[in-house]
């Protein structure tokens, strides 16, 4: 074997592989403050392994290579990689994530509704999948802020990082929350979606998702 040969085999036996083409880098954050009791939590959860086996969001999943990640959070000191990034590649890699996010334990109680801050703490993960052409953080959740510093400070990062926010407001009567994440929260070329009740947000969160990943927007 000649040197050079000899070079290429060990770079390709020891370097890291490359990952595939990804259209979206999602990372899914689920709201655990004090707001949320178990069973509008487990409503959550369930919710979203249910979205993960939409047979056209797997279909759109992997054909996009689509990188996704799941975050628990609450207060300002409270945040949490409950999934981390997995990008993509078959039917498997989602049923996969979908029993992952159907077993997922509660990893926070009894705290504060901080959203900046599991804003800033989503922002650092996509250091770690700079392949992806579009980032997006979806917040869903069905309080204003009573922790934390100012959202829109966090928001106006995202911007400017060239990071979309997106968003659900679980509301109970009137559309409060939606309109304080339309103001606050997504950015300006995000949307909100409104769940009536933590019932409705299995259905909503699946359309959320198929917006998300799906290479026409708007």
């Amino acid at each position: 074997m000649t040197f050079n040969r000899f070079v290429f085999a060990a770079f390709t036996a020891f370097a890291p592989v490359m990952a595939q083409a990804c259209d979206t880098a999602l990372i899914l954050t689920i709201d655990v403050s004090n707001s949320v009791d178990t069973a509008e939590y487990r409503l959550q959860t369930d919710g979203l392994a249910d979205a993960l086996q939409d047979p056209e969001i797997i279909e759109t999943m992997v054909a996009g290579g689509t990188a996704i990640a799941v975050v628990q959070w609450s207060g300002a000191d409270k945040q949490t990689v409950s999934i981390p990034w997995t990008q993509v590649r078959s039917a498997l890699d989602v049923q996969s994530l979908s029993g992952q996010a159907r077993l997922l334990e509660r990893a926070f109680v009894l705290s504060d509704t901080a959203p900046a801050e599991a804003i800033y703490f989503s922002l650092e993960l996509f250091d770690q999948v700079p392949h992806c052409a579009r980032k997006v953080i979806d917040i869903s959740g069905d309080g204003t802020p009573n922790g934390g510093t100012d959202v829109r400070a966090a928001r106006n990062l995202a911007e400017r990082s060239g990071v979309t926010i997106n968003a659900i407001a679980i509301e109970s009567m009137g559309l409060a929350i939606t309109n304080f994440y339309r103001s606050a929260v997504i950015t300006r070329n995000g949307f909100v979606m409104t769940a009536r009740t933590h019932r409705e947000y299995p259905d909503t969160l699946r359309a959320k998702i198929l917006r998300e990943i799906s290479r026409i927007f708007g």
